[in-house]
């Protein structure tokens, strides 16, 4: 299960980050430079009409809902008491020796969001949808927040930008299928070069690594 939910975490970022990067790239081609994130590029593409309103507040309101709900959880507390201990030895969790947040609960590999749900008192009414997303987020933040730090660290690629003269033929230990498509592409930064079928991680970093040298 928790395989599973890491793929299925991945497949989201995956979608999302190429999501937003196509519609960043159409509004810089439009001549908007001021995207710095999804958000950035969601409400940009919605003034340029790309998304309706209706589904822009659909989305607004379904991550409001979810950062409420996981910062209730996280800030929601039970302690030893029967109703809770006896829920933990029939998921065969470790007992309580004091409180602790549902979030904490959640984390446990046994547990879950809907686990939880008869000793959670203070719970509103979710969507199945939003009650999983919720669960995931809670469960996997650690991991999430990894996948975060290296988004952070593409963006900062997007501003690399590769000189219009630059011979790839010159740089060492570039591989000849990435030479060739950098040549045919000629992207203007690392970020738009790391995107490049045929361009590969360690290309990317002999690339970096050259730059380097002629700052």
């Amino acid at each position: 299960m928790v395989q599973q939910d890491i793929r299925w975490i991945q497949r989201f970022e995956y979608t999302h980050e190429l999501a937003w990067k196509v519609m960043k790239d159409y509004a810089e081609y439009q001549g908007y430079t001021d995207i710095r994130s999804s958000r950035d590029a969601i409400r940009k593409a919605l003034e340029m009409g790309l998304i309706d309103e209706e589904r822009y507040e659909k989305f607004q309101e379904k991550y409001k809902c979810i950062k409420e709900e996981v910062e209730r959880v996280k800030n929601s507390y039970v302690g030893n008491s029967d109703k809770v201990q006896n829920l933990l030895k029939e998921h065969k969790s470790t007992e309580l020796v004091s409180g602790i947040s549902l979030a904490e609960l959640i984390k446990r590999p046994e547990l879950n969001y809907d686990v939880l749900k008869e000793i959670d008192t203070g719970r509103p009414e979710l969507s199945e949808e939003i009650c999983n997303e919720v669960n995931i987020v809670l469960k996997y933040e650690g991991y999430i927040a990894r996948q975060q730090k290296q988004v952070e660290q593409f963006h900062k690629l997007e501003k690399k930008k590769i000189p219009a003269n630059i011979d790839y033929d010159k740089v060492g230990s570039l591989r000849l299928e990435a030479i060739q498509k950098l040549k045919e592409i000629k992207p203007e930064s690392i970020g738009q070069a790391s995107r490049i079928s045929g361009v590969s991680p360690s290309d990317i970093s002999v690339l970096l690594v050259y730059l380097e040298q002629f700052k």
